[in-house]
């Protein structure tokens, strides 16, 4: 839609399929509006599923090869080692960068800026912050990490780095306003941020993803990223000031992003690469030299005389140094192992909670009626938020009362949205004039699991089934109250339910 209304020179397009919330026409904005346009070419192929799956591969593949380009590039011992582990840190980071998500384009940002940062080239953190803000509301965790970076040379070198932290907020603050959607953005990310950002519980329930995990769960999810994080806070070395910059940080970092991951589920694919590099530098000192003397040199000293380190001393073999140099072997070989079972088992359950989604077409059938069936333009009473992205992908034809998240409706009227919840949950036995007057809906969309609304509706002698199959229902509302219908079910000769449309009566036009 993005790239057929700049085609028309129409930009932006006008969002007209969540009016009752904060997204309405009026006040909506596309907080993922650069990562939309890096997405447009993928619409090319004409199979939007198809370009989806496409982008995602190379976004997540970008990803998770740019965390290992930073430890190639600062000479870590073993990257390849490095390199598995980061593919198998945790299984909910594998799920989630499979999603056609902006989160890849975070965690390319967050390297590109750690670079800058260790190099101390500042000034390119303005068209950073620039794109990111503009790419995805994350760019919260760029202002993090400057302001750590602030902390640690601060607390090394003693003295105040002022820099990356005034570029980024510059740069951020231009992403904010040079933007076609200024100031709403503005009042949407502040909305977002009392929000998600509460102690308490939400004022109304969201995805699942901003919950916090249980222990175990968190535990097991995450069996290699907490082990890096354990090794790191074993191996890091807090006397050697000189050298401690880049472990500190990632320290830090990581330990801010291990908090907030267990508090939101919402941050599992941020946490868990960078605890992996949290351990690879924290650990570089003792592959280096088992922290020998040579090891309190300087960086560059040491990157220079590496070479040399590697050396045998002598041409004579050398039984303790075959010795040692087995016993490396066999402990790298047993790392490999380890890593390569737990990439195997994060990729099972990978697997299987990707293939416990609903199909692709789930839904289909149902919207594709309505679109079909009832007049464009009218307002779908749909029974849960988070069917809204099926229903607008296969019916853009009609408006929702609430999706993408419940807090938008919450936002805009917490009266009317707690009044979605009540008569969702079936805590309102006559919904039929409420939805009508309240929401201006004369059509419900439900899925088949909703048994408290349904069995209400069909009680309250308001509705008439007028499409049914194994995912869906609709519902009209009538204009007179009727005798409410008796409970009976499609078969099929053999007496088995059979899911089945419902032929469409003479619906009014709104």
């Amino acid at each position: 839609m993005l790239w057929e209304s700049l085609r028309q020179r129409n930009f932006p397009p006008q969002f007209i399929w969540l009016p009752l919330t904060t997204l309405d026409p009026k006040h909506y904005v596309d907080h993922h509006l650069l990562f939309h346009f890096f997405q447009m070419p993928f619409t090319w192929f004409g199979d939007l599923r198809l370009g989806a799956k496409i982008s995602a591969t190379i976004f997540a593949s970008v990803a998770v090869f740019s965390c290992y380009c930073l430890l190639v590039r600062y000479r870590i011992r073993y990257s390849l080692i490095w390199l598995l582990a980061l593919l198998a840190c945790s299984a909910p980071f594998l799920y989630r960068l499979n999603m056609a998500k902006a989160p890849p384009f975070a965690i390319i940002y967050l390297v590109i800026a750690i670079h800058l940062l260790f190099s101390k080239k500042y000034w390119p953190l303005i068209p950073l912050s620039f794109i990111f803000a503009l790419t995805y509301d994350m760019f919260v965790l760029l202002i993090l990490a400057t302001s750590i970076w602030t902390a640690v040379i601060g607390w090394t070198e003693h003295r105040f780095e002022w820099r990356p932290i005034v570029w980024v907020l510059l740069g951020t603050a231009a992403g904010l306003v040079i933007n076609p959607y200024f100031p709403t953005n503005l009042h949407l990310f502040y909305e977002h941020l009392k929000t998600k950002l509460t102690v308490s519980d939400f004022s109304t329930s969201v995805g699942k993803e901003w919950y916090p995990y249980d222990s175990w769960e968190f535990l097991g999810n995450s069996v290699v990223a907490c082990a890096a994080m354990l090794v790191g806070y074993l191996a890091f070395d807090p006397s050697d000031r000189r050298r401690a910059h880049h472990s500190l940080f990632f320290l830090i970092f990581s330990t801010a992003l291990m908090i907030m991951t267990a508090r939101w589920k919402r941050i599992a694919e941020y946490w868990p690469p960078f605890a992996v590099m949290f351990s690879a530098f924290a650990l570089q000192p003792w592959l280096l030299g088992a922290r020998s003397t040579l090891t309190r040199l300087p960086t560059d000293i040491l990157d220079e005389l590496q070479p040399f380190l590697d050396r045998p001393q002598s041409t004579t073999p050398n039984e303790e140094g075959d010795l040692k140099a087995l016993w490396q072997t066999i402990a790298l070989a047993a790392v490999t192992l380890l890593l390569g079972l737990a990439l195997f088992f994060n990729l099972r359950a990978t697997i299987t909670d990707i293939g416990r989604s609903q199909p692709h077409d789930y839904y289909r059938a149902g919207s594709e009626w309505m679109r079909v069936n009832l007049s464009a333009g009218q307002i779908i009473f749909n029974t849960d938020w988070d069917d809204f992205p099926r229903l607008f992908y296969f019916d853009p034809a009609h408006a929702y009362v609430s999706g993408l998240d419940p807090t938008y409706l919450y936002d805009k009227d917490p009266a009317l949205s707690e009044l979605y919840d009540r008569i969702t949950l079936g805590k309102e036995e006559d919904p039929g004039p409420l939805i009508r007057d309240r929401f201006g809906a004369r059509f419900v969309f439900t899925d088949n699991s909703h048994d408290d609304f349904f069995d209400n509706a069909r009680a309250s002698g308001w509705f008439e089934i007028i499409y049914e199959d194994r995912d869906c229902t609709v519902l009209h509302i009538l204009d007179e109250k009727a005798e409410p219908e008796p409970d009976e079910s499609g078969t099929d000769e053999n007496g088995t339910d059979e899911p089945q449309p419902v032929p469409s009566p003479q619906i009014p036009e709104p």
